[in-house]
């Protein structure tokens, strides 16, 4: 009898590529390769080695200096020699349709950059009509400037202008062109499409915020994979999905709250990233609009990352850009199971650096910074949580009273 034998399914492997400029330090770049790496792992494929290059720009042909791409090359075909095949070659910037071609031309690989990686986690993610929809619009807006490489088999390749064309062109017009000019047309008819359809979810769900009663709105926001959707579902007694992966969540949730004799409104949304591309704000409006609308700003923040403070200043300027900075708004600080320090030797003069701060230094810290408008937590070991719904509660039930000051709707709580 033949034995079939069900092999597992083989893991992509990748290569990354960033650069360090006057603007980016090593530092920097090592922390952003980083996020790249966990980027490239929540989308299924395993980094294998990174490369980098010092440089004053990006290089407008092939992003990284010849050497270096050659350098690149050889390391992939010494890998595939030895049986080790590389999968693709990830960028750490967004690429111009000219570089890209040029770099799969010289590295025989598939090539991404950090926008499209993200667009493909993003179209994974997706699980309703809207975010699919949002996702698509997304990856055309993506798409449409880079078209030209995909029909370099069919480019016209005589040059000149004019009715003759130039030198050698005849016998060499039209078809290329004509098969470009055909796709752009079909993707800007669909953009249309998805636009209008994204109008008209955008339309339901206003009026679904507006039907939401006399309930004030607080939104969690914050960088992804901060622990938000956790949050979530602590305070609102819920099942959102949660997971440790970058976007776990696409759509916003809403849902109804109580605390004490306090009924409000929690949103959760997607989590903001570094570099993020601006087609993807744009296209997550009606998602983000819940930011936008909310009453009250819950910012979740990772104070075990080692670069929370930068974290911290990507939310406040994704804000700025939806238009919701200025509202009333707390700083939550989740994970400090998960915050670990070294404590320097007593010999040691040198300054204390990040690393060696005390979680209670820390706190002292922003509470001092924050005027005491923040709070430490671990949304996972529940610790400190019933601290923070006192703090919601007098901050909900102020806004409350402001806005339906002829409230009928607190409830007293039987004696």
């Amino acid at each position: 009898m033949k034995e079939f034998v069900i092999s597992e399914a083989k893991v992509e492997t990748a290569v990354l590529v960033g650069l360090i400029t006057p603007e980016q330090d090593e530092r920097k770049t090592s922390e952003y390769l980083d996020e790249l790496e966990f980027l490239a792992e929540t989308a299924g494929a395993k980094v294998v080695r990174r490369f980098v290059q010092k440089m004053p720009q990006a290089n407008s042909v092939t992003y990284v200096g010849t050497g270096k791409l050659q350098e690149i090359a050889s390391y992939i075909h010494d890998e595939d020699e030895a049986g080790r095949e590389i999968g693709m070659v990830i960028f750490d910037d967004e690429l111009s349709a000219k570089q890209i071609r040029n770099v799969e031309g010289e590295l025989k690989v598939k090539i991404l950059d950090r926008t499209s990686l993200i667009l493909d986690i993003f179209a994974m993610r997706a699980q309703t009509a809207n975010a699919k929809t949002q996702v698509e619009l997304a990856q055309y807006k993506y798409m449409l400037p880079r078209l030209q490489r995909l029909w370099t088999h069919l480019e016209r390749q005589g040059g000149g202008s004019g009715a003759g064309g130039g030198k050698g062109s005849v016998g060499l017009r039209g078809p290329g062109e004509t098969q470009l000019e055909m796709d752009r047309r079909i993707i800007l008819n669909r953009m249309s499409l998805l636009k209008e359809r994204l109008a008209e979810i955008d339309k339901q769900k206003s009026t679904q915020r507006k039907n939401r009663g006399r309930m004030i709105r607080v939104a969690l926001v914050g960088y992804t994979n901060v622990g938000k959707s956790t949050l979530m579902n602590l305070l609102a007694k819920s099942e959102v999905f949660a997971e440790n992966k970058l976007f776990a969540t696409l759509d916003t949730t809403v849902r109804k709250v109580i605390i004490g004799n306090l009924p409000f409104l929690l949103s959760d949304t997607v989590g903001f990233i570094r570099k993020l591309p601006t087609d993807l704000v744009d296209s997550f409006k009606s998602t983000l609009d819940e930011v936008r609308e909310a009453d009250f700003l819950i910012h979740v923040v990772d104070i075990s990352h080692p670069d929370f403070e930068e974290q911290i200043q990507v939310v406040d300027k994704t804000i700025a850009d939806l238009g919701a900075a200025g509202k009333p708004s707390m700083i939550v600080f989740n994970k400090i199971d998960a915050y670990t320090w070294v404590e320097k030797d007593a010999d040691d003069l040198t300054p204390k650096t990040r690393e060696n701060v005390t979680l209670d230094e820390l706190r002292q810290t922003w509470m001092a910074k924050l005027n005491n408008n923040c709070i430490f937590i671990s949304a996972r070991q529940k610790l400190n949580m019933e601290e923070l719904k006192v703090i919601m509660y007098d901050k909900v039930r102020e806004l409350h009273v402001q806005k339906y000051p002829y409230n009928d709707f607190l409830y007293t709580i039987p004696e």
